[in-house]
C-alpha cells in the first residue's frame, strides 16, 4: 500500500502497526488545519515504537542475584539480619518474565510483602527457554526449586502466583517437610473446575494443534504465540482501545510513565521448553493429574493429600484466566485441616491479583502479616 502523497518529507514513519491507517489518515487531514495536531499524532506514533521495540522490563526494587541456575535467577530482596522462616515467591512461568511481582515502586507485591513483615524474602525470576532447553519437563524445574530451598535451609513459605502456584503445589506435595505454609494466587489447582476460556481451550482444541506451535517455534512454545493467543482473547481492548487510551493521553507524562511500564513487561514476552508446556496442556490442563493424584514428579506420584501446611486462596472474582473455583476447589484435594485454609476473593481479573493497586493494598499486606505468623 503507498503512503498518502501528503505525509511530510523527511518524517520517518512505521505502517506496520495494528489500526495504523485510520491514525495516518486522521494525521494527514490535520496537517492541513493544525500543526499541534500533527506533532501530537507523531508523539504517538513514537511512544508506540517504543513500546514495540525500545523498552525491556526490568524490576522495580532493589535485590540481590543469590543463585543464577540454568532455569532461573534466584533474587534475594531480604533486609539487613533478616528473622522469620524464608518466603519464596515463585512467579508465573507462563510467558512474561517475574517483572509481574516487582512491577513498580508503589505498585510491587515483593514491596507489600517487605513492608509487612517478610524481612526473609526472595523471588523465582524464571528465564526465557532457549534451544538447548527445549526438551526440559517440569521436574527440572522442581528440581531447581529444591536447590533453592535446600540453600535457604530446607524449611520456606512458598507464594505461588498463577503458574507457580501449581508449580508450588506440586513442590509441597513432592516435599511437605520442607513448606512451612503454601499461598496459592490464581492458581489453577483443579483445572476441571469452572468454566473459564483457559479450560475451553485446553479441552476444545487437540493436542495436535499444541504440538504444531511448539513445532513452529523450532521446538520451544513461543512467548509471542502466547501474547497474540492472550490478545485474542479481548481483542478489541488490545487491537484498538488500548491505541485510542495512548492517543488520548500522550500529553499526560504521569500516564506515559505507566503505561511504558505495564507495556514493557506485558509486550516482552519469554519462551517455553516445548516438552514442558505440552506436558502442562496434556497431564495438568486435560488429564488434571496434579488434583487426581496421578501426576508423578521427581520419581513419586504426587498426592495434594500430603500438603497439610496452612494454606492461603486468593483468587479474582472476574478472573477469566484462572476461575475462581480452580483455585478455591484445592481445599477438596489438600491434606490441610479446613480451619487451616483461609479463602479470599477479591475485584478484580487475574493480572490485578498480583500487580493490581487495591488488591496489593487490600489483600496482600493481610496475606504477609498471616505468612509471618507461621512458625
Amino acid at each position: 500500500m503507498d503512503q498518502p502523497n501528503s505525509t511530510p518529507t523527511g518524517e520517518s514513519q512505521s505502517f506496520d502497526l495494528p489500526f495504523f491507517w485510520p491514525f495516518a489518515k486522521t494525521a494527514v487531514d490535520l496537517t492541513e488545519h493544525n500543526l499541534d495536531a500533527w506533532t501530537k499524532n507523531l508523539e504517538f506514533f513514537s511512544e508506540e515504537e517504543k513500546f514495540e521495540a525500545v523498552l525491556e522490563p526490568h524490576l522495580a526494587t532493589e535485590n540481590r542475584l543469590r543463585l543464577d541456575l540454568r532455569t532461573m535467577r534466584f533474587r534475594d530482596y531480604s533486609k539487613p539480619d533478616p528473622k522469620g522462616i524464608p518466603t519464596i515467591v515463585d512467579a508465573p512461568y507462563a510467558g512474561h518474565s517475574a517483572m509481574i511481582a516487582d512491577y513498580h515502586k508503589g505498585q510491587s507485591l515483593m514491596e507489600t510483602l517487605s513492608d509487612n513483615g517478610i524481612d526473609h524474602l526472595f523471588l523465582i525470576d524464571w528465564k526465557s527457554a532457549t534451544p538447548d532447553m527445549k526438551d526440559l519437563e517440569i521436574d527440572q524445574y522442581l528440581a531447581e526449586i529444591n536447590v533453592c530451598v535446600d540453600d535457604l535451609g530446607g524449611r520456606v513459605n512458598l507464594v505461588g502466583l498463577c503458574q507457580g502456584g501449581w508449580m508450588c503445589a506440586m513442590y509441597a506435595a513432592r516435599f511437605p517437610e520442607k513448606v512451612a505454609s503454601l499461598v496459592l494466587a490464581g492458581a489453577p489447582i483443579d483445572t476441571d473446575a469452572g468454566n473459564g476460556p483457559i479450560k475451553q481451550m485446553a479441552q476444545s482444541y487437540p493436542v495436535s494443534f499444541y504440538e504444531e506451535l511448539v513445532r513452529l517455534g523450532g521446538g520451544l512454545m513461543r512467548g509471542r504465540f502466547m501474547l497474540a493467543g492472550w490478545k485474542n482473547m479481548h481483542p478489541e481492548e488490545h487491537y484498538f482501545k488500548n491505541y485510542i487510551d495512548l492517543y488520548q493521553h500522550i500529553d499526560d507524562p504521569d500516564y506515559i510513565s505507566k503505561e511504558e511500564t505495564f507495556q514493557s513487561w506485558y509486550e516482552h514476552p519469554i519462551d517455553l521448553p516445548g516438552r514442558w508446556y505440552l506436558q502442562a496442556i496434556v497431564q495438568l490442563f486435560k488429564e488434571n493429574r496434579l488434583a487426581k493424584g496421578t501426576f508423578v514428579a521427581l520419581g513419586k506420584t504426587l498426592n495434594l493429600k500430603s500438603v497439610t501446611c496452612p494454606v492461603y486462596l486468593l483468587a479474582g472474582e472476574a478472573d477469566d484466566i484462572t476461575t475462581k473455583e480452580q483455585v478455591f476447589d484445592a481445599d477438596k484435594y489438600l491434606g490441610t485441616a479446613q480451619d487451616q485454609i483461609k479463602k479470599q476473593l477479591v475485584p478484580g481479573g487475574h493480572i490485578g491479583l498480583f500487580m493490581g493497586s487495591h488488591t496489593l493494598k487490600s489483600a496482600w499486606p493481610g496475606i504477609a502479616t498471616w505468612i509471618a505468623q507461621i512458625h
